[in-house]
């Protein structure tokens, strides 16, 4: 059950065509955690997701308010998409206090920067990302850890055919 990809990113519309294939891979219930270390483009790529899935607005890195939530479309259904960046979480209990893991609920999307800020409250991931800086651009990874994540897996078209 654990299909990857692995891909090299060598610039930001690399990036950017991965947010997008990932836009329209997504699903109701889906959480996907993103890794890597800071400049790696965790925030670029789901900067890159929320835009293709139809934001129009600025999508800012949630560093201080800890989540961001959007409402997108899927298939003509609005959906929740919640972006949460634990970076400055001080402990996995200050995730409970503040309610997120109502957030995971089989409807939302959830996307989290820094999951092992969360670990061990955070509800596991059905993707996991990994992004590493190399040379000028990034190495990406990833990982379907569910049915649901082998499902955005098997939607998921990157790279892009011509």
């Amino acid at each position: 059950m654990h299909q990857q990809l692995t891909a090299y990113l060598p610039d930001e519309s690399a990036t950017q065509a991965l947010g997008a294939a990932l836009a329209r891979a997504l699903s109701p219930g889906l959480v996907i955690y993103l890794h890597g270390d800071l400049g790696a483009g965790k925030t670029a790529l789901t900067r890159a997701l929320l835009h293709a899935a139809g934001h129009k607005g600025a999508v800012k890195s949630p560093t201080y308010t800890l989540s961001e939530p959007y409402r997108i479309d899927l298939d003509g259904r609005p959906v929740n998409l919640i972006h949460y960046d634990l970076y400055r979480m001080s402990s996995p209990e200050e995730f409970l206090d503040a309610g997120f893991r109502e957030d995971f609920d089989g409807n939302n999307i959830c996307i989290v920067e820094w999951p092992e800020k969360g670990e061990p409250v955070l509800p596991p991931p059905d993707v996991k990302v990994l992004l590493k800086v190399s040379g000028l651009g990034r190495e990406v990874e990833l990982q379907a850890l569910s049915d649901l994540g082998l499902l955005c897996l098997e939607r998921l078209h990157y790279p892009p055919t011509p």
